[in-house]
């Protein structure tokens, strides 16, 4: 049985926790970092850190990370902006930690992914998708799950 005060907490933690994936969803381009989300909910970053793995399946930073990749698959899909200003238009400081986290998650790196305008990387026609479709579609796998191909290992 657990007591009261320990549940009430336990509900502010949270609500503490969607304060920060909202602000990671809405500020991702911005330089964000781990101790700024903490105290922004007054909380250690160690503390922030363990929570948010513990309730979202992941460190704040990869949450953050995912957030900007979708949004740069969605520059890249444009196809009018060069992998370098998409990479600094998402918050990204390093061309080099983009790419490697792009290809991590969407299985192919940010320059391929441009050239084939994701559709045939993909497979999916998305065109006549409604937008929050064509958004579950392209999202990139989180947690360097992407499957490897053989046409990758060649």
């Amino acid at each position: 049985m657990t007591s009261r005060p320990a549940s009430e907490q336990h509900l502010r933690d949270l609500a503490r926790l969607r304060r920060v994936r909202d602000r990671i969803d809405r500020d991702y381009a911005q330089p964000l970092d781990v101790e700024a989300l903490a105290r922004g909910v007054h909380m250690s970053a160690g503390h922030l850190s363990r929570e948010f793995r513990r309730a979202y399946g992941e460190s704040p930073y990869a949450y953050l990370m995912t957030r900007r990749i979708e949004r740069a698959m969605a520059l890249l899909r444009r196809g009018d902006l060069s992998v370098t200003d998409v990479c600094f238009a998402v918050g990204c400081s390093s061309l080099g930690t983009f790419s490697t986290r792009f290809t991590e998650l969407v299985g192919v790196p940010p320059s391929v992914y441009r050239r084939h305008a994701a559709r045939a990387a993909e497979g999916v026609a998305t065109e006549g998708m409604p937008s929050c479709v064509v958004k579950q579609v392209t999202r990139p796998v989180r947690n360097r799950e992407v499957p490897i191909t053989e046409a990758q290992l060649t």
